[in-house]
């Protein structure tokens, strides 16, 4: 567990009142429940963006579905999806989502160098067109917040409309995140094996 919990408390299993209790199965007991990090502590508690989720649980319900329809239900494949979202987590230098999401890139295929690449905020050499083209949508949306004709075009001739759409939420979603993230002040377990940048 990270040496403070952020600025909002970690809430315990067993104060949660019934709409809280809700989001926590449907987070600690979802698909996000398999994946290569934790989501509880030792405690039991929600971690990181999950557990600011919990302080505002009608909103925090529609976050994480979001969030479940992004990772697990999309068009995009895996190693596409986790390129962008490390993209969008070493714009905002966000520590947590940094950590987390590098641990599924890797999970998915996505090598250090290419991680090192996406830290530096580089498009990393030997993607695919289809990867690459995802990316500098992303770095348009994060840098310019504009998309030009020929990035536009790029990307629908590899994910078409849909995927188009689809990378303009993703990218959303994750800033969103990263807010969230940044405004509670939430750090990155302590222990995690990719501590510092």
């Amino acid at each position: 567990m990270a040496e403070h919990p952020g600025r909002l408390p970690l809430l315990s299993p067993d104060e949660l009142q019934a709409d809280q209790r809700a989001l926590y199965e449907s987070i600690a007991g979802g698909p996000r429940a398999t994946g290569p990090f934790a989501l509880v502590d030792d405690e039991g508690r929600l971690m990181g963006p999950f557990n600011a989720l919990l302080h505002a649980p009608g909103i925090g319900a529609a976050v994480e579905r979001l969030g479940v329809a992004l990772r697990f239900e999309g068009t995009l494949d895996a190693r596409t999806r986790e390129l962008v979202i490390c993209a969008v987590a070493a714009h905002w230098a966000s520590d947590y989502e940094w950590r987390a999401h590098s641990r599924v890139a890797r999970s998915v295929g996505v090598a250090p160098a290419e991680l090192t690449a996406l830290q530096e905020r580089r498009v990393p050499d030997g993607l695919s067109a289809a990867e690459a083209s995802a990316l500098r949508l992303a770095g348009a949306l994060l840098g310019d917040r504009a998309v030009g004709a020929d990035v536009y075009d790029e990307v629908v001739a590899h994910h078409g409309h849909e995927g188009v759409v689809e990378l303009g939420i993703l990218v959303g979603y994750y800033q969103l995140l990263a807010g969230v993230l940044a405004a509670a002040d939430v750090p990155a377990p302590a222990d995690d094996e990719d501590a510092g940048w």
